[in-house]
């Protein structure tokens, strides 16, 4: 399961896994999902200055790099878990390019995200606290509550145990309050099985090559 860096038509780079025929990003834009689903349609939708967030699928980090920057810009204050049980070469990862689209002043943090240890948390900045989790998400039990969970696993076709009813009640209980989960998913089966765990289901509009994704409220 040896991935390949690949160009997606945003000009930002992502990885494929040939033996899975899959893409850790659309390869319309990697950084131009994430930023729709996960920013603003996530970060972006929660009226806080200071909150919680569980990424499912670190992956390639992109998700808190552009979480950082956006905090960083509204002068908010997060507390950052991300779950990964397969993480990716280092070597490999430092060739991706989202710093230097995003601007070069942040290969240091890029760098940083991927290089610290892991299940420690790190202080990435004073307002920002981040820990890597390595373990599979499907045996893992919540230590804390979140207000806002990224859900970026591999698609359902490639991991269907991960978008299970078990799953999603698992994150509903975990969730505060108010608590919204994003995911770039919008297939039938998935939505069902979120409505199952005792969500509300939107539909929004998705990115370019995308007509819809899912965002879920608490009840």
């Amino acid at each position: 399961m040896k991935p390949e860096i690949i160009r997606t038509l945003d000009g930002s780079d992502t990885l494929y896994i040939p033996d899975l025929k899959e893409n850790y990003h659309s390869i319309n834009g990697a950084i131009q999902e994430s930023v729709h689903v996960f920013i603003n349609c996530g970060l972006n939708s929660l009226n806080k200055k200071e909150f919680k967030i569980f990424e499912i699928g670190f992956g390639t980090g992109l998700n808190v790099l552009l979480t950082f920057i956006e905090a960083l810009k509204k002068d908010l204050s997060i507390t950052y878990h991300s779950i990964e049980k397969f993480p990716l070469d280092y070597k490999l990862v430092s060739k991706l390019n989202y710093p230097e689209i995003l601007g070069n002043k942040y290969n240091s943090l890029f760098n940083t995200i991927h290089s610290c240890k892991w299940n420690l948390e790190f202080e990435l900045s004073e307002s920002f606290l981040f820990k890597k989790i390595e373990a599979d998400f499907n045996e893992y039990t919540f230590q804390t509550n979140y207000d806002l969970i990224y859900f970026d696993a591999f698609a359902p076709d490639v991991q269907p145990k991960m978008w299970s009813e078990k799953n999603f009640t698992k994150i509903k209980n975990a969730l505060n309050p108010g608590g919204i989960l994003t995911t770039y998913s919008s297939k039938s089966s998935v939505r069902k099985a979120i409505q199952s765990a005792g969500f509300k289901v939107e539909k929004l509009p998705g990115p370019p090559g995308k007509i819809e994704i899912t965002r879920a409220s608490v009840l």
